[in-house]
Protein backbone atom coordinates (compact mmCIF):
# COMPACT_ATOMS: atom_id res chain seq x y z
CA UNK A 1 0.00 0.00 0.00
CA UNK A 2 1.14 3.38 -1.13
CA UNK A 3 1.56 6.04 1.73
CA UNK A 4 1.85 9.11 -0.19
CA UNK A 5 -1.65 10.35 -2.30
CA UNK A 6 -1.86 9.49 -6.18
CA UNK A 7 -3.02 13.06 -6.52
CA UNK A 8 0.87 14.41 -5.05
CA UNK A 9 2.31 11.66 -6.97
CA UNK A 10 1.37 13.67 -10.20
CA UNK A 11 3.23 17.02 -9.49
CA UNK A 12 6.56 17.97 -8.60
CA UNK A 13 8.13 20.77 -6.48
CA UNK A 14 8.21 24.10 -7.57
CA UNK A 15 11.71 24.71 -9.60
CA UNK A 16 11.99 28.44 -8.68
CA UNK A 17 11.67 27.30 -4.90
CA UNK A 18 14.15 24.89 -6.04
CA UNK A 19 16.88 26.76 -7.35
CA UNK A 20 16.16 29.59 -4.67
CA UNK A 21 17.21 26.42 -2.00
CA UNK A 22 20.05 25.32 -3.82
CA UNK A 23 21.45 29.24 -3.75
CA UNK A 24 21.05 29.14 -0.10
CA UNK A 25 22.91 26.12 0.32
CA UNK A 26 25.76 26.98 -1.81
CA UNK A 27 25.90 30.66 0.02
CA UNK A 28 25.51 28.65 3.73
CA UNK A 29 28.73 26.60 2.37
CA UNK A 30 31.08 29.48 1.46
CA UNK A 31 30.16 30.47 -1.72
CA UNK A 32 29.91 33.86 -3.43
CA UNK A 33 26.49 32.89 -5.17
CA UNK A 34 24.55 35.40 -7.07
CA UNK A 35 20.76 34.52 -6.82
CA UNK A 36 18.93 35.20 -9.78
CA UNK A 37 15.71 32.84 -9.35
CA UNK A 38 13.58 34.20 -6.96
CA UNK A 39 10.80 36.17 -7.59
CA UNK A 40 11.03 39.04 -4.90
CA UNK A 41 11.65 42.99 -4.84
CA UNK A 42 14.79 43.42 -3.16
CA UNK A 43 12.97 46.77 -1.76
CA UNK A 44 11.80 46.78 2.39
CA UNK A 45 8.57 46.85 2.98
CA UNK A 46 7.44 51.09 3.37
CA UNK A 47 7.57 51.98 6.99
CA UNK A 48 3.49 53.53 6.87
CA UNK A 49 2.72 49.55 6.06
CA UNK A 50 5.26 48.33 9.33
CA UNK A 51 3.65 51.06 11.35
CA UNK A 52 0.22 49.74 10.67
CA UNK A 53 1.52 46.23 11.28
CA UNK A 54 2.98 47.32 14.77
CA UNK A 55 -0.31 49.53 15.75
CA UNK A 56 -2.25 45.67 15.10
CA UNK A 57 -0.28 44.16 17.78
CA UNK A 58 -0.23 46.69 20.17
CA UNK A 59 -3.96 47.04 19.94
CA UNK A 60 -4.76 43.44 20.22
CA UNK A 61 -5.40 42.96 16.91
CA UNK A 62 -4.37 39.43 16.98
CA UNK A 63 -7.45 37.43 16.91
CA UNK A 64 -9.63 35.17 14.48
CA UNK A 65 -10.87 37.26 11.54
CA UNK A 66 -13.71 36.42 9.15
CA UNK A 67 -12.09 33.21 7.13
CA UNK A 68 -11.65 35.52 3.55
CA UNK A 69 -10.39 38.57 5.01
CA UNK A 70 -11.90 41.60 7.34
CA UNK A 71 -14.55 43.63 6.57
CA UNK A 72 -11.39 46.56 6.86
CA UNK A 73 -9.56 44.77 4.10
CA UNK A 74 -12.13 43.65 1.87
CA UNK A 75 -13.18 47.04 2.09
CA UNK A 76 -9.94 48.22 0.40
CA UNK A 77 -9.71 45.99 -1.64
CA UNK A 78 -12.73 47.09 -3.66
CA UNK A 79 -11.65 50.39 -3.30
CA UNK A 80 -8.76 49.84 -5.22
CA UNK A 81 -10.29 47.93 -8.05
CA UNK A 82 -12.83 51.07 -8.57
CA UNK A 83 -9.78 53.65 -8.40
CA UNK A 84 -7.36 51.91 -10.45
CA UNK A 85 -9.32 49.40 -12.75
CA UNK A 86 -13.40 50.80 -12.63
CA UNK A 87 -14.75 47.79 -11.67
CA UNK A 88 -17.05 47.63 -9.29
CA UNK A 89 -17.27 44.62 -6.38
CA UNK A 90 -19.29 44.48 -3.44
CA UNK A 91 -17.91 42.72 -0.21
CA UNK A 92 -19.84 39.28 -1.01
CA UNK A 93 -17.48 39.61 -4.81
CA UNK A 94 -14.11 39.68 -2.39
CA UNK A 95 -12.04 37.16 -1.27
CA UNK A 96 -8.25 37.69 0.66
CA UNK A 97 -6.16 34.48 1.12
CA UNK A 98 -2.73 33.78 2.59
CA UNK A 99 -0.50 34.90 -0.69
CA UNK A 100 -2.09 35.25 -4.16
CA UNK A 101 -1.43 31.26 -4.86
CA UNK A 102 -3.69 29.96 -2.26
CA UNK A 103 -6.44 32.40 -3.74
CA UNK A 104 -5.96 30.59 -7.21
CA UNK A 105 -5.76 26.89 -5.57
CA UNK A 106 -8.61 27.54 -3.79
CA UNK A 107 -10.68 28.65 -6.80
CA UNK A 108 -9.52 25.53 -8.28
CA UNK A 109 -10.32 22.81 -5.67
CA UNK A 110 -13.70 24.59 -5.57
CA UNK A 111 -14.38 24.43 -8.77
CA UNK A 112 -12.68 21.95 -11.41
CA UNK A 113 -13.89 18.62 -11.56
CA UNK A 114 -11.83 15.19 -13.48
CA UNK A 115 -11.31 15.88 -16.85
CA UNK A 116 -12.06 19.74 -16.87
CA UNK A 117 -9.58 20.87 -19.28
CA UNK A 118 -7.08 24.22 -18.38
CA UNK A 119 -5.76 26.17 -20.97
CA UNK A 120 -2.49 27.61 -19.59
CA UNK A 121 -0.56 29.76 -22.27
CA UNK A 122 3.20 28.66 -21.69
CA UNK A 123 5.75 30.23 -21.07
CA UNK A 124 3.61 29.86 -17.62
CA UNK A 125 4.39 30.27 -13.79
CA UNK A 126 5.78 27.51 -12.90
CA UNK A 127 2.58 27.01 -9.94
CA UNK A 128 -0.45 26.70 -12.24
CA UNK A 129 0.15 23.38 -13.66
CA UNK A 130 0.86 21.94 -10.65
CA UNK A 131 -2.18 23.44 -8.90
CA UNK A 132 -4.97 22.58 -11.80
CA UNK A 133 -3.34 18.14 -11.27
CA UNK A 134 -3.98 18.80 -7.45
CA UNK A 135 -7.47 19.97 -7.85
CA UNK A 136 -8.09 16.95 -10.34
CA UNK A 137 -8.21 19.14 -13.76
CA UNK A 138 -6.10 18.43 -16.74
CA UNK A 139 -3.40 21.41 -17.90
CA UNK A 140 -3.92 22.04 -21.41
CA UNK A 141 -0.94 24.48 -22.68
CA UNK A 142 -0.87 26.46 -25.67
CA UNK A 143 2.92 27.78 -26.42
CA UNK A 144 3.20 31.00 -27.16
CA UNK A 145 6.72 31.31 -28.56
CA UNK A 146 9.07 34.70 -29.11
CA UNK A 147 7.87 35.18 -32.35
CA UNK A 148 4.34 36.08 -30.92
CA UNK A 149 6.57 38.06 -27.82
CA UNK A 150 5.57 35.40 -25.16
CA UNK A 151 1.55 35.91 -25.93
CA UNK A 152 -1.24 34.19 -26.64
CA UNK A 153 -2.97 34.87 -29.95
CA UNK A 154 -7.27 34.53 -30.74
CA UNK A 155 -6.21 32.00 -33.17
CA UNK A 156 -4.16 29.26 -30.90
CA UNK A 157 -6.85 30.20 -27.88
CA UNK A 158 -9.52 29.51 -30.61
CA UNK A 159 -7.72 26.24 -31.43
CA UNK A 160 -7.46 25.09 -27.98
CA UNK A 161 -11.14 25.61 -27.12
CA UNK A 162 -12.89 21.91 -26.20
CA UNK A 163 -16.11 21.18 -24.62
CA UNK A 164 -14.05 19.87 -21.50
CA UNK A 165 -12.32 23.72 -21.26
CA UNK A 166 -13.33 25.32 -17.68
CA UNK A 167 -10.93 28.07 -17.38
CA UNK A 168 -8.26 29.97 -19.47
CA UNK A 169 -5.49 31.47 -17.50
CA UNK A 170 -4.35 35.22 -18.19
CA UNK A 171 -0.80 36.35 -16.58
CA UNK A 172 0.05 39.99 -17.32
CA UNK A 173 2.44 41.45 -17.45
CA UNK A 174 3.77 38.23 -17.08
CA UNK A 175 5.78 35.57 -15.06
CA UNK A 176 7.95 34.28 -16.29
CA UNK A 177 8.77 36.27 -19.58
CA UNK A 178 7.59 40.27 -18.59
CA UNK A 179 5.74 40.21 -21.89
CA UNK A 180 2.23 42.46 -21.20
CA UNK A 181 -0.54 42.37 -23.16
CA UNK A 182 -2.25 45.80 -24.62
CA UNK A 183 -5.60 46.70 -24.08
CA UNK A 184 -6.21 45.85 -27.85
CA UNK A 185 -4.79 42.27 -27.24
CA UNK A 186 -7.17 41.71 -24.28
CA UNK A 187 -10.28 42.77 -26.18
CA UNK A 188 -9.28 40.36 -29.12
CA UNK A 189 -9.02 37.31 -27.21
CA UNK A 190 -12.24 38.43 -24.91
CA UNK A 191 -14.28 38.29 -28.37
CA UNK A 192 -12.63 34.54 -28.77
CA UNK A 193 -14.12 33.97 -25.03
CA UNK A 194 -17.48 36.01 -25.78
CA UNK A 195 -18.29 32.98 -28.34
CA UNK A 196 -17.45 30.35 -25.50
CA UNK A 197 -19.51 31.50 -22.73
CA UNK A 198 -19.03 28.52 -20.11
CA UNK A 199 -15.83 29.22 -19.96
CA UNK A 200 -14.40 30.54 -16.28
CA UNK A 201 -11.46 32.85 -17.04
CA UNK A 202 -8.89 33.60 -14.19
CA UNK A 203 -6.72 37.15 -14.32
CA UNK A 204 -3.33 36.83 -12.58
CA UNK A 205 -2.81 40.72 -12.66
CA UNK A 206 0.02 40.14 -9.37
CA UNK A 207 2.54 42.51 -11.48
CA UNK A 208 -0.07 45.10 -12.53
CA UNK A 209 1.90 47.98 -10.95
CA UNK A 210 5.53 46.63 -12.40
CA UNK A 211 5.20 48.17 -15.36
CA UNK A 212 7.85 50.16 -17.86
CA UNK A 213 7.69 52.48 -21.33
CA UNK A 214 4.13 54.32 -20.08
CA UNK A 215 2.34 50.72 -20.92
CA UNK A 216 -1.56 50.82 -19.84
CA UNK A 217 -2.51 48.20 -18.01
CA UNK A 218 -5.43 46.89 -18.98
CA UNK A 219 -7.85 43.41 -17.38
CA UNK A 220 -10.01 41.28 -19.08
CA UNK A 221 -13.08 41.96 -16.42
CA UNK A 222 -13.07 45.43 -17.97
CA UNK A 223 -14.80 44.17 -20.74
CA UNK A 224 -17.92 44.44 -19.02
CA UNK A 225 -19.88 41.10 -20.94
CA UNK A 226 -16.74 39.03 -19.51
CA UNK A 227 -16.88 40.27 -15.75
CA UNK A 228 -19.50 38.03 -14.26
CA UNK A 229 -17.18 34.79 -15.39
CA UNK A 230 -13.79 36.46 -14.64
CA UNK A 231 -12.25 36.22 -10.82
CA UNK A 232 -9.67 38.60 -10.83
CA UNK A 233 -6.53 37.87 -8.49
CA UNK A 234 -3.96 40.51 -7.22
CA UNK A 235 -1.95 40.67 -4.17
CA UNK A 236 0.71 42.85 -2.40
CA UNK A 237 3.65 41.07 -2.76
CA UNK A 238 5.20 42.65 -5.42
CA UNK A 239 4.12 46.28 -5.61
CA UNK A 240 4.00 46.97 -1.96
CA UNK A 241 7.62 44.62 -1.38
CA UNK A 242 5.41 42.19 1.13
CA UNK A 243 6.35 38.55 -0.27
CA UNK A 244 6.72 37.57 2.89
CA UNK A 245 3.42 38.71 4.79
CA UNK A 246 1.48 36.41 2.66
CA UNK A 247 -1.35 38.40 1.51
CA UNK A 248 -3.43 38.24 -1.97
CA UNK A 249 -7.07 38.90 -2.67
CA UNK A 250 -9.63 37.99 -5.36
CA UNK A 251 -12.53 39.57 -6.80
CA UNK A 252 -15.14 37.40 -8.79
CA UNK A 253 -18.85 35.89 -9.30
CA UNK A 254 -20.45 35.64 -5.77
CA UNK A 255 -20.82 31.75 -6.17
CA UNK A 256 -16.96 31.16 -6.79
CA UNK A 257 -15.97 33.48 -3.93
CA UNK A 258 -18.20 31.32 -1.73
CA UNK A 259 -17.26 28.33 -2.78
CA UNK A 260 -13.11 29.41 -2.02
CA UNK A 261 -14.75 30.49 1.26
CA UNK A 262 -15.92 27.53 2.11
CA UNK A 263 -12.75 25.75 0.90
CA UNK A 264 -10.58 28.28 2.90
CA UNK A 265 -12.46 27.40 6.13
CA UNK A 266 -11.43 23.52 6.36
CA UNK A 267 -8.27 24.72 5.38
CA UNK A 268 -6.00 27.83 6.52
CA UNK A 269 -9.25 30.02 8.13
CA UNK A 270 -8.19 33.87 8.19
CA UNK A 271 -5.22 34.93 6.99
CA UNK A 272 -3.20 36.40 9.65
CA UNK A 273 -4.98 39.27 10.77
CA UNK A 274 -1.49 41.33 11.26
CA UNK A 275 -1.24 41.22 7.68
CA UNK A 276 -4.47 41.78 6.70
CA UNK A 277 -4.14 45.25 8.99
CA UNK A 278 -0.72 46.12 6.84
CA UNK A 279 -2.37 45.19 4.08
CA UNK A 280 -5.31 47.61 4.68
CA UNK A 281 -2.74 50.18 5.01
CA UNK A 282 -0.60 49.28 1.76
CA UNK A 283 -3.81 49.34 -0.40
CA UNK A 284 -5.02 52.73 1.27
CA UNK A 285 -2.10 54.77 1.91
CA UNK A 286 0.72 56.28 -0.55
CA UNK A 287 1.16 54.69 -3.43
CA UNK A 288 3.65 57.33 -4.51
CA UNK A 289 6.61 55.16 -4.32
CA UNK A 290 5.26 52.36 -6.36
CA UNK A 291 6.31 54.46 -9.79
CA UNK A 292 9.81 54.99 -8.27
CA UNK A 293 10.30 51.43 -7.67
CA UNK A 294 9.12 50.63 -11.05
CA UNK A 295 11.16 53.26 -12.53
CA UNK A 296 14.75 51.49 -10.55
CA UNK A 297 13.05 47.63 -11.97
CA UNK A 298 13.05 49.70 -16.02
CA UNK A 299 16.62 50.39 -14.98
CA UNK A 300 17.69 47.14 -14.66
CA UNK A 301 15.53 45.71 -16.64
CA UNK A 302 17.72 47.78 -19.82
CA UNK A 303 21.02 47.13 -18.53
CA UNK A 304 20.59 43.79 -18.00
CA UNK A 305 18.87 43.00 -21.69
CA UNK A 306 21.10 45.17 -23.58
CA UNK A 307 23.83 43.46 -22.10
CA UNK A 308 22.63 40.19 -22.42
CA UNK A 309 21.83 40.78 -25.97
CA UNK A 310 26.12 41.60 -26.38
CA UNK A 311 27.02 37.73 -25.54
CA UNK A 312 27.00 35.95 -28.38
CA UNK A 313 24.74 32.55 -28.56
CA UNK A 314 21.97 34.75 -25.99
CA UNK A 315 19.34 36.68 -27.37
CA UNK A 316 16.29 38.29 -25.31
CA UNK A 317 13.70 40.25 -25.58
CA UNK A 318 12.81 43.39 -23.84
CA UNK A 319 9.94 43.04 -21.61
CA UNK A 320 7.26 45.57 -20.46
CA UNK A 321 6.66 44.40 -17.16
CA UNK A 322 7.49 42.40 -14.04
CA UNK A 323 11.16 41.91 -13.12
CA UNK A 324 12.31 39.35 -15.11
CA UNK A 325 13.68 38.50 -18.75
CA UNK A 326 13.75 35.49 -20.78
CA UNK A 327 16.40 34.96 -22.74
CA UNK A 328 17.10 32.32 -25.22
CA UNK A 329 20.18 29.89 -24.66
CA UNK A 330 19.31 27.98 -27.65
CA UNK A 331 22.23 29.43 -29.96
CA UNK A 332 24.71 27.40 -27.20
CA UNK A 333 23.37 24.12 -27.18
CA UNK A 334 24.70 21.62 -29.19
CA UNK A 335 28.26 19.32 -29.52
CA UNK A 336 30.51 22.18 -29.54
CA UNK A 337 29.42 23.67 -26.31
CA UNK A 338 28.34 20.30 -24.68
CA UNK A 339 25.61 21.50 -23.34
CA UNK A 340 22.39 19.38 -24.11
CA UNK A 341 19.56 21.69 -22.94
CA UNK A 342 18.46 24.56 -20.92
CA UNK A 343 18.52 22.61 -17.91
CA UNK A 344 22.16 21.77 -18.45
CA UNK A 345 23.17 25.38 -19.13
CA UNK A 346 21.38 26.44 -15.95
CA UNK A 347 23.15 23.57 -13.99
CA UNK A 348 25.96 23.95 -14.98
CA UNK A 349 25.89 27.75 -14.74
CA UNK A 350 25.54 27.83 -11.18
CA UNK A 351 28.19 25.55 -10.60
CA UNK A 352 31.23 26.98 -12.91
CA UNK A 353 29.92 30.87 -12.43
CA UNK A 354 27.88 30.79 -9.16
CA UNK A 355 24.96 32.05 -10.68
CA UNK A 356 21.53 30.76 -10.04
CA UNK A 357 19.05 31.22 -12.87
CA UNK A 358 15.72 28.85 -13.55
CA UNK A 359 15.53 27.05 -16.85
CA UNK A 360 12.70 27.89 -19.47
CA UNK A 361 11.69 24.30 -19.44
CA UNK A 362 10.13 24.78 -16.10
CA UNK A 363 7.98 27.54 -16.93
CA UNK A 364 7.08 25.42 -20.41
CA UNK A 365 9.06 26.62 -22.96
CA UNK A 366 12.85 25.07 -23.88
CA UNK A 367 16.05 26.34 -25.26
CA UNK A 368 15.42 29.49 -22.69
CA UNK A 369 16.32 30.34 -19.15
CA UNK A 370 14.86 33.41 -16.61
CA UNK A 371 16.57 35.80 -15.11
CA UNK A 372 14.91 38.12 -12.06
CA UNK A 373 16.70 40.94 -11.89
CA UNK A 374 14.77 41.59 -8.26
CA UNK A 375 18.21 42.61 -6.99
CA UNK A 376 20.92 45.38 -6.91
CA UNK A 377 22.77 46.75 -10.04
CA UNK A 378 25.83 45.69 -8.32
CA UNK A 379 25.05 42.36 -8.35
CA UNK A 380 23.30 42.29 -11.63
CA UNK A 381 26.77 43.62 -13.11
CA UNK A 382 28.82 40.88 -11.37
CA UNK A 383 26.19 38.60 -12.77
CA UNK A 384 26.52 39.72 -16.14
CA UNK A 385 29.89 39.31 -16.50
CA UNK A 386 29.60 35.54 -14.77
CA UNK A 387 27.51 34.95 -17.70
CA UNK A 388 29.37 36.35 -20.44
CA UNK A 389 32.05 34.69 -19.03
CA UNK A 390 30.50 31.09 -18.76
CA UNK A 391 29.48 31.50 -21.95
CA UNK A 392 32.65 32.66 -23.88
CA UNK A 393 33.84 29.48 -22.16
CA UNK A 394 31.42 26.42 -23.07
CA UNK A 395 34.25 24.69 -24.77
CA UNK A 396 35.58 24.10 -21.87
CA UNK A 397 32.80 22.85 -19.87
Amino acid sequence: MSIISNSLKRIKPSPTIAVTQKARELKAAGNDVIALGAGEPDFDTPNNIKKAAVKAIRIGDTKYTPVDGTPAIKNAVIKKFKRENNLTYTSDQITVGTGGKQVLYNAFVATLNKGDEVIIPAPFWVSYPDMVLLAGGKPKFIKCGEEDGFKLTPTKLKKAITKKTKWIILNSPSNPTGAAYTKKEIINLGKVLLKNKNILILSDDIYEHVKFDNFKFFTIAQIKKLKDRTLTMNGVSKAYAMTGWRIGYAAGPKNIIAAIRKIQSQSTSNPSSISQAAAVEALNGTQSFIKKRAKSFSDRRNFVVNYLNSISGITCLMPKGAFYVFPSCKGLIGKKTKIKNDTDFVQKLLEKQNVAVVQGSAFGLDGYFRISYATSMKKLKIAMERIKLFCERLGQV
